[in-house]
């Protein structure tokens, strides 16, 4: 789960990492009435709050001096969609602004952030001194320009981690107690919070000798949310794709793509595969969808209605491995779902495994329009042929 950066930083500020002041808008009333809380003479960002980086690029972060540019902000950009290249093509609707005291100088700009590294089951601070800008350019072309420190999780966080951030990102020596803070702030609001990422771009140090966090971008372990009331209070419905959360109701993983061939598959790595094998045969699919090991018809018909909901999907691929899940279960579902909406695009069932030939034979007397494939690689060319690709 994301949340926006209004939500972030007063969650920074709980964990001692320091902020500028700032309020939140929802409405053009609103902004007017936050008037008289802005001193003109120093000007106020107005910032644009969805869940996406890239906003500044995109117009979505605005340096207001006077009270003419700041209304023409809020007027451009409030209820207005915003396109970054984190957003969909269409854009995202901007439903609030952060209206964010200006910091008076800056020395210089650094990045900052920690996330989980899977791989080796342990946390990973990342650095950098080219903050302001989009880090993955910087470890693409100069890849020693970014420090990568691990975390070990039993361990935790040692002195030796401040002082080789400090020391690569050559903080000065008078704000190191400072940078620490941060540091030690990140990192209790990482563990105690469930976070899978904390990112501060740009994290500054001011010509006052200061350090500030002028971004804050966080996101959460969604298994961990029951027991993180206070983060799960903290999402906003309107920022998720309405598939993805209508998915959640039932249990579903399902993740929106801008592809052209709905998946319907059970088991993450499968589903995996699934899309890999279709980008292979020159197709694109339009989601990933894992309907689990345990479900049951009623999931299966919800699952296969998601997937048709989808204007974009001119083909259906539902390919399923019968372990836990039965493949005549799969099939009643997929029989249900297709009669109730007039399925009106092609569909590629691939199925294995328990209870496959009841499956085939409740496909085949269903009277449905339906290809039935054995070998996984034949299903995924069939597919993206009958969606109109090679």
């Amino acid at each position: 789960m994301n949340i926006h950066e209004y939500q972030g930083k007063a969650l920074f500020k709980e964990f001692g990492i320091p902020t500028l002041s700032g309020r939140v808008i929802f409405s053009k009333e609103e902004a007017e009435k936050a008037l008289s809380q802005i001193d003109m003479d120093k000007g106020v960002v107005v910032k644009a709050q969805i869940h996406a980086g890239g906003r500044g690029k995109a117009g979505g972060v605005v340096l207001a001096k006077d009270k003419q540019t700041y209304m023409q902000a809020v007027d451009r950009i409030l209820m207005h969609k915003l396109t970054t290249p984190q957003t969909k093509k269409e854009g995202q609707l901007v439903r609030a602004l952060y209206l964010e005291d200006t910091c008076a100088g800056i020395a210089h700009e650094f990045y900052l952030s920690m996330t989980l590294d899977r791989k080796n089951k342990q946390f990973m601070i990342i650095a950098s001194r080219s903050g302001g800008m989009n880090i993955e350019e910087v470890a693409e072309e100069d890849p020693s320009k970014i420090l990568y420190l691990p975390v070990n999780p039993v361990v935790g966080l040692q002195p030796f981690h401040g002082r080789r951030i400090n020391k690569f990102l050559q903080i000065p020596s008078e704000c190191i107690s400072e940078m620490n803070r941060v540091i030690e702030g990140v990192f209790k609001a990482f563990t105690s919070l469930d976070c899978e990422l904390i990112e501060i771009n740009p994290l500054v140090l001011t010509t006052d000798n200061h350090i500030l966090a002028l971004d804050a971008k966080m996101s959460f372990d969604d298994n961990g949310l029951p027991r993180q009331k206070r983060v799960s209070s903290l999402f906003d419905e309107h920022e998720v794709d309405p598939s993805e959360l209508k998915a959640k109701q039932f249990d579903l993983n399902y993740i929106k793509l801008d592809g052209t061939i709905g998946c319907m598959v059970n088991g993450a790595g499968l589903a995996m595969s699934t899309m890999d094998i279709i980008v292979q045969h020159g197709g694109s699919p339009a989601n990933f969808l894992d309907v689990g090991g345990g479900a049951t018809k009623e999931r299966v018909t919800e699952a296969f209605k998601l997937i048709v909901s989808d204007k974009d999907v001119r083909a259906i691929f539902v390919n399923i491995f019968g372990g836990i899940m039965r493949c005549d279960v799969i099939a009643e579902g997929i029989v249900t779902a297709a009669k109730e909406i007039n399925l009106n695009v092609p569909l590629v069932v691939r199925l294995q495994g328990t209870n496959v030939d009841q499956g085939r034979e409740i496909l085949r007397q269903s009277g449905l329009k339906i290809t039935s494939e054995d070998d996984f690689e034949e299903a995924a060319r069939t597919v993206v042929r009958v969606a109109g690709g090679h």
